[in-house]
């Protein structure tokens, strides 16, 4: 007799935590956050966006996924790079997994992006670093509310050069069907006006596609200086859609988290 593959499911770490485990609630959440987002007349190929718990980041990853409303029927995968902050990993790690489950359904992973890199040196798989990891988890609702129908191709950034992320990037990039999102926070913990010091000369280096980006200034930052290589290639232009911090959004200015929305664009 033949067996029957059982689709192994990506089961969510924080739901409830960064971001309400209610369908309904989170739906509304999303809403509401993209109701109040700037739109901009611009077609990401690529988008940084922040990870942090809704109430803190959640509006300036909304400004930054309100420009996909145009591409809503377009794109059909999304590649999605974030940084470990638990497991630590050499390279890129594929999840090993068919599925990333949200409360708002569940989110298929592009067996054909996975099989395109698997050989790639830097290609790993870790469940393990991809179970509690919240980088990029928190995206998934959003790109559920806002595109209609796609595949994932979910990788868990560690110890990596820009160029081993920017060969892996290479590989799929793909056309119009395929877009990138690399999850980062900005600066951790500073002053408030000290953030935003730090956080201004960080998105003014990727706005002049200079990298490195360091891990203290953004903790996405080998994913975002792979990226950087990569547009340099592919000839996109970097466009500054919000730049905040949660002294801005939620809790004190004492010592605040920054969070920026880039979006890159064929120039």
């Amino acid at each position: 007799m033949m067996s029957i593959h059982a689709p192994s499911i990506r089961k969510p770490a924080v739901a409830g935590l960064f971001y309400a485990s209610d369908a309904s609630q989170l739906s509304e959440n999303i809403r509401q956050l993209m109701s109040s987002a700037r739109h901009y007349d611009l077609i990401p190929k690529a988008l940084i966006v922040p990870h942090a718990g809704y109430m803190y980041s959640g509006a300036i990853a909304a400004t930054g996924y309100a420009a996909l409303s145009p591409m809503r029927d377009v794109i059909k995968r999304v590649i999605l790079l974030g940084p470990t902050h638990r497991v630590a990993v050499r390279g890129l790690a594929l999840p090993g997994a068919d599925y990333f489950d949200t409360p708002l359904g569940p989110v298929k992973v592009d067996d054909d992006a996975v099989r395109a890199i698997a050989d790639l040196p830097q290609v790993t798989t870790s469940v393990e670093a991809h179970a509690l990891e919240h980088s990029l988890e928190v995206h998934l609702p959003f790109l559920i509310q806002v595109l209609s129908d796609f595949t994932v191709l979910p990788l868990a950034v560690g110890m990596a050069s820009a160029e081993e992320v920017a060969e892996v990037l290479d590989c799929i990039w793909g056309g119009d069907e395929t877009l990138i999102v690399i999850s980062s926070d900005l600066s951790h913990y500073l002053p408030y006006a000290t953030a935003q010091e730090v956080d201004s000369a960080t998105v003014q280096s990727i706005l002049e596609l200079k990298q490195p980006i360091a891990h203290d200034h953004a903790c996405g930052g080998t994913p975002i200086s792979g990226l950087i290589r990569a547009a340099q290639r592919h000839h996109l232009k970097p466009y500054l859609l919000d730049l905040r911090n949660s002294g801005d959004t939620a809790g004190s200015r004492d010592q605040v988290v920054g969070y920026t929305a880039i979006a890159f664009c064929y120039s």
